[in-house]
């Protein structure tokens, strides 16, 4: 990256770090900062885990709002706010996920708002961040075939009879790919 590129990051940075903190204090305006600065991306986050724009707008709604509520418990020196942000995003969208496959029904708002919120905290974030940068290190050493099931079934949210229907590959093949490039990961990440 090149020295005006890592000013201009971290300029918005402080931006967006800043308008958290207005947003923490109660202050709309710095809740339309955080929107105007994250949404394309957060969008993204929710479109590609829900797989439908209508859905993905409706779970990007409800982000902003967690985000108004959670914007105290955000700390700057422990998570960077756009990985605070992300985690927020696609734990959301991963939730609508769930709840859309095991229910054809819609349930109301009240019900919905009753539903407890179980993302993470700003320390385990900053935690999560230094995982995930080992676990996608560690993706990278695998094999194409393996880590572009794992990424796609685990990051994606795909179930294996998808990635076998897309790419045309027997489910069993798909299942071994997975398998084995997990045991693989748990090799490099030290877990066994």
């Amino acid at each position: 990256m090149a020295r005006g590129d890592n000013d201009a990051h971290g300029r918005n940075r402080e931006k967006l770090v800043a308008a958290l903190h207005l947003a923490a204090s109660g202050d709309a305006s710095g809740l339309r900062t955080v929107y105007r600065l994250t949404s394309a991306k957060l969008f993204g986050i929710c479109l590609r885990i829900c797989g439908d724009r209508q859905a993905a707008e409706d779970v990007l709604q409800e982000v902003y709002v967690k985000v108004w509520r959670r914007a105290g418990s955000f700390a700057a020196e422990r998570a960077s706010p756009i990985s605070w942000l992300a985690m927020i995003a696609h734990n959301a969208a991963i939730d609508w996920r769930r709840a859309y496959r095991h229910s054809d029904t819609s349930a109301d708002e009240a019900t919905l708002r009753a539903i407890p919120d179980k993302a993470p905290l700003a320390d385990a974030l900053a935690e999560q961040d230094e995982d995930r940068r080992r676990l996608l290190a560690c993706l990278d050493g695998l094999d194409s075939s393996q880590s572009g099931a794992i990424r796609r079934a685990f990051l994606d949210g795909v179930t294996y009879q998808q990635l076998s229907d897309e790419s045309g590959t027997p489910l069993g093949t798909i299942k071994s790919w997975i398998r084995r490039g997990m045991q693989k990961l748990k090799e490099c990440l030290g877990d066994g």
